[in-house]
């Protein structure tokens, strides 16, 4: 006899991530936290339910789902649509790098293209240094300072970040991936925790994707960014609060052959406005992406009163403009 349901007659997981995709396209929602469209978000629903490897044969995509397994996938799909949440945030989950990790709406959901950089192990800008000390700035759920450790095994990694329970969230993916022994969480408005240490140490990698959103786009989010922390989003105006900030200190904690790899998103076209002069490299990404620039330690110092006086004149916050050598 029929149940009722509104999934009855589908039996199979090609079935359910079809019946998905039609759902998410009806309801209209929105791609962005690991996907951009509702069949993959279908096949990223499905086989995280199933915990099912990506790489599944095509054969099993006729296996059939037990009656348990598609009362969930169909419980995830209604919530998905109802709550317009990420669905990282449904299933706690999000891939980075090849890697599972921990999220919830304490970070943001883990989708910077800087993970093809740290893949490719940020070459051909780093050459031949070697990695010993890496930063991952405004570090969230920790994906980047965890990623760049499992490819540079020799580096210790510090995991910076203001909110305490984002490193919270840091911490439970250091320690799933086993990697207490290297990579550690600091709490610090920025480069804060490092300015007191009396020692600084020198990095050649600080790597950061900071909040960047401008207030336009903020302002236009669809729902799904809502459930997102807005500490992790937001930046002024422009969206450079931060980035001015970081590109005017970050020749204090370079190594003499490091690199900064800072994210900046959409706001890149008002950073090019803002310093034309100066050699940022904007990788191009084969899966997809923009926003990040890379600009090695010698044209940090180089430029540097170029960004502290422009740090200056847009007035950012007072606990950052007492900077060493202003």
């Amino acid at each position: 006899m029929p149940s009722g349901k509104p999934y009855d007659g589908l039996v199979s997981i090609r079935d359910f991530i079809r019946w998905a995709a039609s759902r998410f396209n009806e309801a209209g929602l929105f791609f962005g936290h690991g996907s951009d469209n509702a069949l993959d978000e279908a096949f990223h629903l499905v086989f995280q339910v199933l915990q099912l490897p990506w790489e599944l044969p095509e054969s099993y995509m006729n296996c059939r789902l037990s009656l348990s397994e598609q009362e969930k996938v169909a419980e995830l799909i209604e919530r998905r649509i109802t709550e317009r949440k990420p669905l990282a945030y449904l299933v706690n989950q999000a891939w980075f790098c090849g890697q599972p990790y921990y999220v919830d709406e304490r970070v943001l959901v883990p989708r910077s293209p800087i993970a093809e950089l740290i893949q490719q192990q940020f070459q051909p800008w780093l050459g031949d240094v070697r990695v010993e000390r890496v930063m991952d700035l405004c570090a969230g759920s920790g994906c980047i300072g965890i990623a760049t450790a499992h490819e540079f095994p020799q580096a210790s990694v510090d995991l910076l970040d203001i909110s305490e329970d984002a490193l919270e969230v840091a911490g439970i993916n250091i320690d799933s991936q086993e990697l207490w022994g290297r990579v550690q969480t600091l709490r610090s408005d920025l480069f804060e925790a490092i300015d007191q240490i009396p020692e600084k140490p020198k990095y050649q990698l600080l790597i950061s994707n900071p909040p960047y959103v401008d207030a336009e786009d903020m302002a236009d989010f669809p729902d799904e960014f809502g459930h997102e922390p807005e500490l992790g989003l937001a930046a002024g105006e422009d969206g450079l609060d931060m980035a001015r900030i970081i590109l005017a200190r970050a020749a204090d904690f370079l190594d003499e052959q490091g690199l900064l790899v800072l994210e900046v998103g959409n706001s890149h076209w008002a950073l090019r406005d803002e310093y034309p002069d100066v050699p940022f490299i904007w990788p191009e990404f084969e899966a997809g992406g923009h926003g990040i620039l890379v600009l090695d330690a010698e044209n940090c110092r180089q430029y540097q009163p170029l960004f502290k006086s422009r740090l200056g004149a847009r007035g950012n916050r007072q606990s950052c403009l007492s900077l060493p050598g202003s």
